[in-house]
């Protein structure tokens, strides 16, 4: 069997950091099992799901490293679920029902101050065809509710109707049917819920393996009796531990919180986001992982927490940075074109400041400090001003390589008597402009004599 997955979002807002965590899960698992990955959209509230969005999303995984192998959109199939509709209504299993949301409500109340559990109570099974006859006389469209199958014979007299399955992430699973409502399938519009299609989409693309988050895991108990009333055997189930923000609140696509294109867009790698994102919350140390591969080495399901887990943006920089620094010049070379650096000074120049860089964007900055000249930035004082003026005078001749700057530090050390901060801080400031920065025995090949003395202040 091909282990078959799929990332199902609905195409109504930017995916954020939660959702690339199920997207990840998702393709973390398949690549670690030679299987393949769906990108399926669930967009039948045709009202607010935008190709936009879908657009937006697809972008956003390909950054993350994510590529599907096939991309669908349920607002496609909705021949399947009609067809699914037909066979559970012959089947007896889908049936009308006609209460107003209001009605529901009231039932609800009444049983929990008889304490008893807030199920829905299967009256609509008792209608005869009279009176449902009365209720659409009214204008009422009937809602469409799945069967459970929690009882032997009389639909009311439920009795305990244990689903298990051994979770690819939380192991051995039970939910009890009995302690259910009979869901909702179809609304009195005719649009359908995200249940069904689910189930339905699962089954004809081959679906292996679902893996999403445990606010879904009392879902699962009746997807599986969907599925078994559909003739089809369930699919493996894994529910991973939701993120919260650091304060820790959900995540909604509505609020943007944490969206990945905003990541992206204030510079962050996106292997820093997919590590964070796949290790929190697990048995791992979080750690910045350079490649997929790598991360599908230290992915397994099964030590995550069953806990939520809060996501700190702070560490996202911590991580960032790890990344940055250890980047090889093939891999950052292209965004560096991007940003002017290039020629032949380009990879040492690289390979000098990455070191110090929070976001890739900031060598832009250093490339205009090595050539431009230095940052606007501290004052030096008129004794500093004097002092490196005359340590410019005993600038060696070239060429230059990452001993000069010790060899014109020791000349000036001598002559001056200075040493130590007082001594690196304002040649530090006359070279760059910043009190803080590269390596200057680095930074000073790459200014070059001619280069440096153009900053003799």
């Amino acid at each position: 069997m091909t282990v078959t997955v799929r990332f199902a979002p609905s195409p109504t807002g930017h995916i954020h950091i939660g959702n690339a965590r199920t997207a990840l899960f998702n393709w973390l698992y398949a690549l670690k099992n030679k299987g393949r990955f769906i990108q399926r959209f669930d967009d039948t509230d045709l009202a607010r799901s935008k190709q936009g969005y879908a657009d937006g999303i697809l972008y956003d995984l390909g950054w993350l490293g994510i590529f599907p192998d096939a991309v669908d959109y349920q607002s496609r199939r909705f021949g399947d679920y009609d067809a699914a509709v037909e066979r559970l209504k012959a089947a007896g299993l889908l049936y009308p029902c006609y209460e107003t949301a209001e009605e529901l409500e009231l039932k609800r109340k009444v049983r929990l101050s008889r304490r008893l559990p807030p199920v829905y109570g299967r009256e609509a099974l008792k209608l005869n065809e009279a009176e449902k006859a009365d209720f659409e006389g009214e204008g009422r469209q009937p809602h469409w509710r799945f069967l459970l199958p929690n009882f032997r014979s009389d639909p009311f007299e439920t009795e305990r109707t244990e689903i298990h399955w051994n979770d690819v992430v939380r192991g051995e699973e039970t939910v009890d049917l009995a302690s259910l409502s009979d869901p909702v399938l179809v609304r009195a519009d005719g649009t359908y819920l995200y249940t069904l299609p689910s189930v339905v989409d699962d089954i004809n693309m081959g679906v292996s393996h679902v893996i999403r988050g445990d606010d879904h895991v009392t879902n699962t108990g009746v997807q599986i009796a969907l599925f078994r009333a559909l003739g089809a055997e369930p699919p493996a189930f894994g529910h991973h531990n939701l993120l919260t923000t650091a304060s820790g609140e959900g995540l909604s696509k509505r609020t943007g919180a944490l969206s990945i294109s905003g990541l992206r867009e204030s510079g962050i790698e996106p292997m820093a986001v997919a590590s964070l994102a796949v290790l929190i919350g697990t048995s791992e140390n979080v750690s910045a992982v350079r490649t997929m591969d790598e991360l599908a080495e230290k992915f397994d399901p099964a030590s995550t927490s069953k806990s939520a887990s809060k996501f700190d943006p702070a560490e996202l920089g911590v991580l960032n940075r790890v990344l940055l620094h250890a980047m090889p010049f093939e891999e950052a070379r292209t965004r560096l074109l991007a940003l002017g650096v290039d020629g032949e000074r380009a990879e040492p120049f690289w390979i000098t400041v990455r070191g110090n860089l929070d976001r890739l964007a900031d060598a832009g900055k250093w490339w205009g400090i090595v050539n431009e000249g230095p940052e606007p930035g501290e004052m030096l004082s008129a004794e500093d001003r004097e002092f490196v003026r005359e340590a410019f005078d005993l600038l060696p001749e070239e060429p230059w390589d990452r001993s000069t700057w010790k060899s014109w530090t020791d000349q000036v050390k001598e002559k001056s008597g200075r040493k130590g901060k007082a001594l690196f801080m304002p040649l530090r400031l006359a070279l760059t402009g910043l009190a803080s920065g590269p390596e200057l025995a680095d930074l000073l090949p790459l200014l070059g004599r001619e280069g440096t003395l153009a900053r003799r202040p």
